[in-house]
């Protein structure tokens, strides 16, 4: 008896795991780490907000941060954007990084542009 091997396998690729770092803050947060840390920073940057610091933990992996904008929101190629400083406690270590995040109306924040706030791209 013989059959196509391609039969057997699922329609659709199942993943096993995550290829390159969840968070594009730092390759040391998990995707809890993240979950929590992009809704501070749709909090943050709200620009009907009053542009207060936002903060994060996550008691499970000991990690969190806050947000806290920078500028004023501004409009770049039909997004509106703004930028931020980003603190994050990494348990033995604390890491700043300067960015900028943009986001189509009513859509999710993403982040276009981290460096470490001394200048270094991230």
């Amino acid at each position: 008896m013989s059959f196509p091997l391609d039969s057997m396998m699922p329609a659709d690729p199942v993943t096993t795991g995550s290829i390159g770092p969840v968070s594009p803050l730092a390759p040391e947060l998990d995707a809890e780490d993240w979950r929590r840390a992009r809704a501070a920073l749709s909090v943050a940057l709200d620009p009907q907000g009053n542009g207060a610091r936002a903060s994060w933990d996550n008691p499970d992996s000991g990690r969190g941060g806050a947000f806290v904008p920078a500028a004023l929101p501004y409009v770049k190629d039909d997004r509106v954007c703004r930028d931020f400083l980003a603190e994050l406690d990494l348990l033995a270590e604390r890491r700043e990084v300067t960015g900028s995040a943009c986001r189509l109306s009513g859509g999710e924040w993403r982040i276009h542009e981290v460096e470490e706030a001394g200048g270094k791209p991230g």
